[in-house]
């Protein structure tokens, strides 16, 4: 029987509803979150922009790119820059994360149910 290594990235889909909070406002709501674990990582949540609220966030200039993912948008608010980022057009074998939102932990809350 051959060894077959874990994989890098694993994603699954959260029963949990997902809130994403600055302060006490709520910038998203949702219970259709991937979740997303990357070796090295710890485990992101990627919720679906339509459980976003787009209008508060802007597209910020930061740019990045992941040989496992591809290339990421950040979106900002006014006084938080680069609290979350977008994979639009991502690798083939990641397009469930496409054009959804992962939110850094370090600067907003997050909260599970």
């Amino acid at each position: 029987m051959a060894d077959h290594p874990e994989p890098r990235i694993t994603l699954h889909s959260l029963s949990s509803r997902v809130r994403i909070l600055v302060g006490e406002t709520v910038i998203a709501d949702t219970c259709n979150a991937l979740e997303l674990c990357e070796k090295g990582y710890p485990p992101r949540r990627y919720l679906p922009r339509s459980d976003v609220e787009m209008a508060k966030l802007s597209v910020s200039h930061t740019v990045t790119h992941c040989p496992f993912k591809g290339d990421s948008t950040y979106y900002s608010l006014p006084d938080l820059p680069d609290i979350a980022w977008s994979y639009d057009h991502p690798i083939k074998e990641m397009q469930a994360i496409a054009g959804r939102l992962a939110f850094d932990a370090d600067k907003v809350t997050l909260e599970m149910e």
